[in-house]
């Protein structure tokens, strides 16, 4: 019999107990043990969950054996220093969006996993989320002819972890949070055809008192071969969460609703507490999504993962798409910052994406 793939979840919180969950999901993965550097939520994680060891020092679990491979769920400055690790470790990586902070850390984490020979995988769950995948299915087999537009839009009224509203830690707001997740999904159902420039408009609009942040952003994709995405992210919508795909070809169009569809009308005057919808309030009118995670492909994702450390195969998201991804934030960002289309390849010293944008407002100043 084959030996599962043992497992080392980083994080106790949000994203780590979606990893968890969908982790159990996975006949070939085995949890083997959590680390949080807080005092007590290693060892609450792992009884809740049944994880056999919890850790304070990433060291320390790094030093197991039986770990096959770690999932980085993570605040986004501590990616890069946790990948590295890993990587000396002999430990396969999955690096939670985005994939670190900056380029540079990029290059670091993408060379170390090659030196080690390690892999290193980027989450993202959109290339996995079952009605986005049958959106591909339907663009792959010709029945929406040659993709003319792409349409992504991920909205609810703000992130659910505090370290997001730092852009310190974070990198920047809503386009760092979840506009890479648009870009990623253009480039999947695009066939990894290279971007050649990017539009985008940012802006603070409700919680100017929280962040420094974006909050609203438009992001505009060309593709060199003519096909043009347009991703709307938001953190200021209320009602709960919104994720929604189209693809205009020229011989059809596809649209696709995550939450709708799959869900159940629920009016609630505490709120919904399952787990992706904590990123956005339920109290009133919502759409509870049932079987959530799987909707979302999280356990798919994670039973592809581990087939590829099992099998040593390719995975379908890498550290070079997290990277790729990475460059077109930058862009975005530098685009709102100037009000200008950026052509790529982009390259920037900057080290946290907000700043390309926040030059626009010392320039206002100086001017």
């Amino acid at each position: 019999m084959e030996r599962k793939v043992g497992i080392g979840l980083i994080g106790s919180q949000f994203i780590t107990t979606i990893h968890a969950e969908a982790l159990r999901r996975v006949p070939n993965a085995e949890i083997l043990a959590v680390i949080s550097p807080t005092p007590g939520n290693a060892e609450a994680f792992a009884r809740k969950n049944n994880i056999p060891h919890h850790f304070t020092q990433l060291e320390k679990m790094l030093e197991m054996k039986e770990i096959d491979m770690v999932v980085v769920g993570a605040p986004n400055f501590l990616h890069c220093e946790i990948v590295l690790k890993a990587a000396q470790a002999g430990k396969h990586v999955v690096v939670e969006k985005p994939l670190c902070l900056n380029l540079q850390e990029a290059d670091k984490m993408i060379a170390a996993c090659k030196k080690a020979k390690v892999k290193l995988m980027y989450a993202e769950e959109l290339c996995f989320t079952p009605k986005y995948v049958r959106l591909k299915e339907l663009l792959d087999e010709g029945a929406l002819g040659k993709p003319v537009l792409f349409k992504q839009s991920e909205k609810h009224d703000g992130p659910h972890s505090e370290h997001f509203w730092d852009v310190e830690k974070s990198g920047g707001g809503v386009t760092m949070d979840m506009g890479c997740h648009a870009i990623q999904f253009f480039r999947w159902l695009n066939g990894k055809n290279p971007i050649k420039s990017v539009y985008a408009q940012m802006n603070t609009s409700v919680h100017t008192g929280k962040t420094r942040g974006d909050d609203n952003a438009i992001i505009i994709l060309e593709f060199e071969n003519g096909t043009i995405g347009v991703a709307e992210e938001s953190w200021t919508k209320l009602g709960g969460m919104e994720d929604k795909a189209e693809i205009h070809g020229s011989e059809g169009v596809a649209y696709a609703d995550v939450l709708q569809g799959s869900s159940i009308q629920t009016y609630s005057k505490k709120g919904v507490g399952y787990a992706v919808e904590k990123a956005g309030s339920t109290v009133g009118w919502s759409f509870t999504i049932y079987e959530e995670i799987w909707n979302y492909g999280f356990p798919q994702e994670f039973e592809h993962f581990v087939d590829c450390v099992q099998n040593n195969k390719q995975p379908l998201v890498t550290g070079e798409d997290g990277r790729t991804v990475l460059e077109v934030i930058f862009a975005a960002y530098e685009s709102a910052g100037t009000g200008k289309k950026v052509y790529l390849p982009f390259k920037t010293e900057a080290d946290r994406p907000y700043k390309l944008w926040k030059k626009r407002d010392k320039t206002i100043k100086n001017g």
